[in-house]
């Protein structure tokens, strides 16, 4: 049966494990796996701009012996003359999986429908999933587990990040925390979906306002940007309600001696993080920026294997 990766939590604890170690193996042995050898074509569908995405997709699909096919919806039927699922069903015939950076997770879940290759997104409103298995992927490296350990993300808790850190945190029996202004609060479906996961694989899911009490004693401290695309508009306001959220040397001192930061890039610092925090020791943020390659290649393999 074809899978799909839509939200962090279409991965069960054991299959999140499955790819993350696959991951390892793929890092290592860089072009082991081919997959793809023909070669088979990937789309890879963009609504926004892309850095990371782009280049990760691009270079991991072409690792695996394929050709990755890169679409602008603003050049094609995508972008408003045609139905997510129409569009899907014409690649279906033509290419391996479809990638998809998007808006709507709606979308998504449209283009996925009936769809007969693997649909992945590449980043939406809600989620990012694939930025999740790289920061899984790196924290890993660095502490050896994942299980047991405590996560803090301060910041925009509305953020798809947060929300993928919810549910993929807990999936992999993490203790993960929020630190976030009342304003900016969660998906409470996403919140609850995120408690039920954590409640089998005996991690936590604890919501704070004081960034200080959120921070003390974590393993890995994370944030993101305060202002995402499309959200430039309510920069001034976003700075002053989330100015007392920054990540700052200070707020770190707080965490384990030897605790990680990730951000997933790009960053504002000044803003969300102080420049000598991400630029710092405890930083991992190039490891994670380039484990987007090595995990998004083991989960194309993974996806394709059930695709089969």
């Amino acid at each position: 049966m074809t899978r799909h990766f839509l939200r962090d939590d279409d991965l069960s604890p054991a299959e999140q494990a499955e790819v993350l170690d696959l991951a390892e193996k793929i890092k290592a042995d860089r072009w082991g796996a081919k997959p793809l050898a023909g070669p088979q074509t990937v789309a890879v569908i963009f609504d926004k701009s892309s850095t990371r995405t782009r280049v990760s997709f691009a270079v991991g699909i072409a690792d695996l012996g394929g050709s990755p096919l890169i679409i602008s919806t603003a050049n094609s039927q995508l972008g408003g003359k045609e139905s997510p699922s129409d569009t899907a069903r014409v690649l279906e015939r033509q290419v391996a999986a479809i990638v998809w950076r998007t808006y709507a997770q709606s979308g998504l879940e449209q283009m996925a429908a009936g769809t007969r290759v693997p649909v992945v997104n590449a980043l939406s409103d809600d989620f990012h999933p694939c930025q999740l298995l790289a920061d899984l992927l790196t924290i890993r490296e660095h502490k050896g587990r994942l299980a047991g350990l405590t996560l803090t993300f301060v910041g925009d808790g509305s953020d798809n990040m947060v929300h993928s850190y919810l549910l993929a945190g807990a999936t992999a029996g993490m203790h993960v925390r929020l630190a976030s202004p009342d304003e900016f609060s969660p998906i409470a479906s996403v919140v609850a979906d995120a408690d039920r996961i954590a409640a089998e694989t005996g991690g936590s899911i604890t919501l704070f306002s004081d960034p200080n009490e959120a921070v003390a004693g974590a393993d890995v401290v994370v944030t993101d940007t305060w202002v995402s695309m499309g959200k430039e508009e309510e920069k001034a306001h976003r700075v002053a309600v989330l100015g007392g959220y920054q990540v700052t040397t200070e707020l770190m001192s707080l965490a384990k001696p030897d605790a990680l930061f990730l951000h997933c890039l790009p960053a504002d610092r000044g803003y969300e993080v102080a420049a000598e925090v991400i630029d710092g020791p405890q930083s991992v943020i190039w490891d994670e920026a380039e484990n987007r390659l090595h995990a998004q290649k083991a989960l194309l393999v993974w996806l394709l294997e059930r695709a089969a």
